[in-house]
């Protein structure tokens, strides 16, 4: 039986590097409704503020199934005992089989070690996989804690 290994990894290692350029190329896509182009990729993941997800802001992990690089997601922490959900992807080949749950199970449990007590996030409402996921897995809708362009609903959970 394969299974998924989640660990913390580096955002600009190989397979970080594709999965969040696959992660963005997804949601900028389904937004436009049209592939989205190699250089609006580029643009996307310019300056998006990834290298705030390592320590001791937060966490970047990469989940792998079967040894094949098939998730990502990070944590940043916004305050002393809130973190926030960030860059959660899994591959549409690697959907189905427990990947969300292993990503979300590690990602929390980093949060939990950065001194978290909740976790938040928020995302589109044409998200419908992730949304699925989050609320399958104790999350709740909060009132909105930030404000952005790709922001319409906002979730929250105890840790």
């Amino acid at each position: 039986m394969t299974i998924w290994s989640v660990r913390r990894e580096h955002f600009g290692s190989p397979d970080a590097t594709a999965l969040r350029r696959d992660y963005y190329d997804e949601v900028a896509s389904r937004y436009w409704g049209r592939p989205a182009t190699e250089a609006e990729v580029d643009e996307g993941l310019t300056g998006d503020g990834v290298e705030q997800l390592s320590a001791p802001t937060g966490e970047f992990v990469v989940g792998r199934y079967g040894g094949a690089a098939g998730a990502c997601g990070g944590v940043l922490m916004l305050d002393a005992g809130t973190a926030e959900l960030t860059r959660v992807y899994v591959r549409p080949g690697f959907r189905g089989c427990g990947g969300g749950v292993a990503l979300l199970g590690a990602l929390e449990g980093a949060a939990g070690l950065l001194g978290a007590k909740r976790m938040v996030l928020n995302t589109r409402l044409d998200l419908v996989e992730a949304r699925t996921l989050y609320t399958r897995n104790g999350y709740a809708e909060i009132p909105a804690y930030c404000e952005g362009p790709y922001m319409e609903i906002w979730y929250g959970k105890d840790l």
